[in-house]
């Protein structure tokens, strides 16, 4: 498995218009460089591109939602690193057979849905408690 960056980091929040009033200042944005509600995952977010890296401030949508479950227990903060990969699946195939657990959704699948990739996450106990995402969405930069 290769990595081929880090894609992104994300940080929970409670109230993601106020997280984004006193971020964006800091960042020298006036507004997220992507937006989107992902259902399935509960949150709504609110993407920044810095230097090649993704910044993600992310709300829940609903109480039982993870960001929701991780802000109850750990209080808001960077909740999760995502790495760049060329793919999940295969990413999955080879960590599994070196013994790192991966959190299956609802549905009991590794590899999620997202836009025209797939995503899936390492359980925080293989990684000295880092929630840790692997995501084979093609950008741009990666193309050339």
């Amino acid at each position: 498995m290769k990595v081929n960056k880090v894609d992104h980091i994300c940080i929970a929040v409670r109230n993601l218009d106020k997280a984004r009033e006193k971020w964006e200042v800091l960042l020298g944005k006036e507004g997220p460089d992507d937006t989107y509600v992902d259902e399935s995952e509960k949150i709504r977010v609110a993407r920044y591109l810095i230097g090649g890296v993704g910044f993600e401030l992310m709300e829940s949508t609903a109480p039982e939602g993870d960001v929701a479950k991780f802000i109850e227990k750990r209080g808001e903060g960077v909740m999760l690193i995502s790495f760049n990969v060329d793919s999940t699946r295969e990413a999955i195939t080879e960590l599994e057979a070196k013994g790192y657990p991966f959190i299956p959704d609802a549905r009991g699948e590794k590899a999620r849905p997202f836009r025209d990739c797939e995503f899936a996450f390492i359980h925080p106990k293989a990684l000295n408690g880092v929630l840790t995402e692997l995501i084979d969405y093609r950008w741009d930069e990666l193309k050339k």
